[in-house]
């Protein structure tokens, strides 16, 4: 059973890292979260590294300055490891390409330097996908016939979110992973380099360990998130501890109209996924 706590003070001095996830556990897309921040914070001038992992598929500079846009403090973070950052390998190995690229032109700059060429579906050697293009008006359908005929012929997508769906506000939004997974439901080849996949988790131990003076210990990293299929499998796909917060993109399911944790609730959301957290917690507090 996941022990239910109050505070991540309840825990901190069995662990020396957080992996910490951004969207749901630190802000909603549209403004930061106070209590998560002030947590991040208070761990850092007292335990260690907070290192956040975010599955945007923007190099992570970009999600700094949103971050900061949002009104996150610096001092809630010691650093920050994207998809985008992790995805960059994956296309690089397929430069020039051409790539038939799927996603806002907010994501370009996850593509500059690379040396990538574009086109049109029908002459792309590869998909390299972020997201939908207008992730207000648009649903996976809109793009099924087109991947569909990508699949046909064979394409791999490259895809940079894994992610299904984000929280903005009071809505979620529909993300890149949504797309992958309609792709391969059609039996399309998809890889991926963000969470719960092992790239970005090693990027993240290699600043992790350079921030400590002994060797990093993995089994005193401690995984917070709010996706199931994405933080709390990498964690569990890593070894890792995981901190499930609940108020995020599961809050309809886990939480109760009170807004607490509902015990059978979360047990029921977890074991529907087939995942599991040692610890979990309404929202991220100290």
């Amino acid at each position: 059973m996941t022990r239910l706590i109050n505070g991540l003070s309840e825990i901190a001095g069995d662990y020396d890292v957080l992996f910490c996830d951004v969207w749901g556990v630190i802000h909603d897309g549209r403004q930061a979260f106070d209590a998560p921040c002030a947590a991040l914070t208070r761990w850092r001038s007292e335990r260690g590294a907070a290192i956040l992992i975010s599955n945007s598929p923007r190099p992570s500079p970009e999600v700094a300055r949103q971050l900061d846009g949002l009104g996150v403090p610096r001092e809630a973070w010691s650093a920050l490891i994207t998809s985008g950052d992790a995805t960059r390998a994956l296309l690089a190995a397929r430069a020039p390409g051409p790539a038939w690229r799927i996603g806002p032109e907010r994501d370009n700059p996850l593509y500059e330097g690379l040396g990538l060429a574009f086109s049109s579906p029908e002459e792309a050697a590869f998909i390299a996908c972020t997201g939908l293009e207008d992730d207000e008006n648009q649903t996976p359908e809109d793009y099924r016939q087109s991947l569909a005929r990508a699949a046909a012929r064979g394409l791999e997508m490259v895809c940079a979110n894994p992610d299904k769906v984000v929280q903005r506000g009071d809505r979620l939004i529909v993300c890149g992973g949504a797309l992958a997974e309609l792709y391969e439901d059609l039996g399309g080849i998809v890889r991926m380099a963000g969470k719960p996949w092992a790239p970005v988790y090693d990027l993240a131990c290699e600043v992790a360990g350079g921030a400590q003076e002994r060797p990093l210990d993995r089994r005193r990293i401690l995984a917070i998130g709010d996706g199931v299929a994405t933080d709390l499998a990498g964690a569990r796909a890593q070894g890792l501890d995981a901190l499930f917060v609940a108020s995020g993109i599961h809050a309809r399911a886990a939480l109760g109209a009170d807004g607490r944790l509902a015990p059978d609730q979360l047990e029921a959301v977890l074991a529907r996924e087939g995942a599991s957290a040692k610890f979990a917690m309404a929202s991220l507090a100290w």
